[in-house]
């Protein structure tokens, strides 16, 4: 498992845990190599049986939920299931987006021409929602507030992709596997003499920023917030200082 890692709980209750995924790792174990760590891993040494209610992608940091018992197992599924829990990212896109808010409605299906990866379609596909709302806009980037009504396979880098404004340092669906601080500051960056830059956004820029959904038990509404990673913080400190609109 390596060095072990750090859990930022949000909330414990004896039925089911909230909490905050770091980048870079897989939600439950990989079909293909179990020996890959894995956030379900790391909790259940922690905590003991917990269960799978949804999941992120491996590059994407935030708020997850795991049931702690069968019966709560249970009903948190039953509500993703129908697509019931209120589910927002926070996105940084390529380029410009005029729009204040925006809604694709696009089914998606897996691409056979490509494994593991997903693509649009108008038939036969899964029925996929997504909700945009603008929070920031940068010269060459766009901050997003991005709601999923359904939770598909790569459903928001999908989405944004087919609008023409990607997510930024995706290496399936993005136009740049990273990025790197010397394409924002352009003439202005200076390298440290032999040293080699280093990528200031190394994976996909998605954060699962708020879930609400339903307490197993009471049926009590209930939301949460997961506060952004090192990573995203300080991508935004930069493209906010030197890739700011200038009025």
């Amino acid at each position: 498992m390596g060095k072990k890692r750090k859990i930022e709980l949000i909330t414990e209750e004896e039925t089911f845990l909230v909490v905050n995924k770091p980048p870079g790792l897989l939600s439950i174990p990989d079909r293909f190599d179990a020996k890959l760590p894995s956030w379900k891993q790391i909790l259940r040494a922690s905590y003991g049986e917990i269960y799978t209610v949804h999941r992120l992608d491996r590059d994407t940091s935030g708020i997850m939920c795991f049931a702690r018992t069968t019966e709560a197992h249970r009903a948190l599924s039953t509500q993703f299931a129908a697509h019931e829990p209120a589910k927002y990212y926070w996105a940084l896109v390529e380029g410009i987006i005029n729009e204040e808010q925006g809604q694709i409605d696009q089914s998606l299906i897996e691409d056979t021409r490509r494994p593991r990866r997903m693509r649009e379609t108008d038939k036969n596909g899964k029925a996929a929602l997504t909700h945009f709302q603008v929070l920031e806009r940068f010269q060459d980037f766009t901050l997003l507030e991005v709601q999923i009504h359904t939770g598909r396979t790569h459903q928001i880098r999908v989405h944004l992709q087919s609008i023409g404004h990607p997510l930024v340092a995706d290496p399936w669906y993005g136009r740049r596997p990273n990025l790197l601080l010397s394409s924002i500051k352009g003439r202005k960056y200076r390298a440290g003499k032999d040293q080699q830059e280093r990528p200031l956004m190394g994976r996909t820029a998605l954060h699962a920023a708020r879930l609400s959904f339903a307490h197993p038990t009471t049926a009590t509404r209930l939301s949460f917030t997961a506060p952004a990673p090192k990573d995203i913080r300080a991508t935004l400190q930069q493209v906010r200082k030197w890739n700011a609109i200038r009025l």
